[in-house]
Parts: structure tokens; C-alpha cells; sequence
């Protein structure tokens, strides 16, 4: 029988190296209180009926690892692991021209360390990417922000009611994202996040309202914080 919607992928780059946390495993490998980041990162998606493959971009050396890991955490939707590039773009790139996904079929992408977002949360996300072709979740600050330009001291206050912070999963028509690609490769132009580089394209991204829980583990203060967000989110049964 052929499908009646689009197929739904996510990329999960996972090559970084983790330098901010120190030690000599990386990050998306370290134990989140019983399991590595990774796996918790993975089974949000693996858990949500929207998402129907999962792709990764990981270190050449780390391969062998994260198939034991697939495994023995039964990760059923990772289709794919893909070697990763230089760059976070990079890895991504790769991972996208890999996947059998059509043009109209929706791709999210993801940061490994980010554990912390919700199934329904996603399921809202791809809804919202197939009315738009391009979504991203975010949170608006709690605190006050103010500019300087150097030595020293402020020389503007923001307007927070003007100003997100950006998260992932990241989502977009497939087709959409490809060319968005294609165009910063060409043009050797790299950007943090995939939004960023459809913009260049003249789309709009919708906003879609995020988590703050939906933090990114880059330091040991946020392996704690993250610890006290997983005990909550399994005494109050989200897990």
C-alpha cells in the first residue's frame, strides 16, 4: 500500500568532540545518570509515532561503539550511521544526501546532547513543518539582555520580547533543506543551525514554542542540571 503522508527522518549529529567537558570520552557518550546522553537523546525520538527513520553522523573511530549501543538500547528506527565531517554542517551534509528521503517527505535535525525533548513535543513540530515547510522549536529569554561592542560596559538594552533562543529539533521539507545545502556548499558558507541557512534561501521559519528542560549538554553544569531534570521528568512520568 503507498503511503498517504510524508515520511518523517531525523538527523542526529553526534561527531563533536566534546572538548568542553574535558576527559578523554566524548560527550554524547558520557553516562546520563544510567545511560549515555546519546541513547536518551535517541529514545525520544524512537518513542514518538510521528518520527519513522533516524540517521547519525558519528566519529569513523566511534562506529564499532554506537552499533553495540543501537542494539543493546533496541533504537529500532536508526536506519543509518554515517561517518561524520569537520564541521557540525558537515555532518549533517553527509547524512542528507544518504537518506532515501523524497522531496516532499520532512527531515528534523537534532543535536545528540540535547536528551530533553518531549514526543508530543516533535509530533507538534512536524505538524506545524508540514503547513510551513520550515520550523524550529525556541524559548524566549527570562533575563534581562544587553549588548556591548567592547571595553567593558553595556551600550544597548534589548528588547527581549523580540528575542529567542533557538533549539532543536530543527524541521523542514526535504527538498527545502537539500537546496538550502547545496546553496551554503557552494558558496562556502556555514552557519550553527540549519534554519540559518534556509533563511538564505528567502523562506520563513515558524516559530514553534519550546522546553526549557530542552537543554544542550555542553559543561559539567549541565550534566548536573541534566540529572535533576531526568529525576523529574520520571517521578512526574513523562519518562
Amino acid at each position: 500500500m503507498p503511503r498517504t503522508r510524508p515520511k518523517v527522518f531525523v538527523i542526529v549529529p553526534a561527531a563533536g568532540s566534546g572538548t568542553r567537558l574535558g576527559g578523554s570520552v566524548k560527550k554524547q557518550f558520557l553516562l546520563l545518570k544510567d545511560k549515555p546522553i546519546l541513547v536518551h537523546t535517541l529514545q525520544r525520538f524512537e518513542h514518538c509515532p510521528d518520527v519513522d527513520e533516524i540517521a547519525l553522523a558519528v566519529p569513523e573511530q566511534s562506529i564499532a561503539e554506537i552499533e553495540t549501543v543501537l542494539s543493546h538500547y533496541h533504537l529500532h528506527k536508526v536506519s543509518k550511521v554515517t561517518v561524520g565531517g569537520e564541521k557540525r554542517q558537515d555532518s549533517v551534509y553527509n547524512v542528507l544526501k544518504k537518506i532515501p528521503a523524497k522531496l516532499s517527505d520532512i527531515v528534523l535535525v537534532h543535536d545528540g546532547v540535547r536528551p530533553f525533548v518531549e514526543p508530543k513535543r516533535i509530533s507538534h513540530l512536524i505538524k506545524v513543518c508540514k503547513e510551513y515547510s520550515a520550523a524550529v522549536l525556541a524559548v524566549q529569554p527570562k533575563d534581562t539582555i544587553r549588548r556591548s561592542t567592547g571595553g567593558g560596559f553595556f551600550d544597548q538594552t534589548l528588547d527581549r520580547n523580540a528575542l529567542w533562543l533557538v533549539q532543536t529539533p530543527q524541521a523542514f521539507r526535504a527538498e527545502l533543506l537539500l537546496k538550502a545545502y547545496e546553496k551554503a556548499k557552494k558558496e562556502k558558507f556555514y552557519s550553527t543551525d540549519e534554519a540559518a541557512l534556509v533563511e538564505r534561501m528567502g523562506v520563513k521559519v515558524k516559530i514553534v514554542e519550546g522546553s526549557y528542560d530542552n537543554i544542550k549538554i555542553t559543561t559539567q553544569e549541565d550534566i548536573e542540571l541534566g540529572k535533576l531534570i531526568l529525576d523529574r521528568w520520571r517521578n512526574n512520568g513523562i519518562l
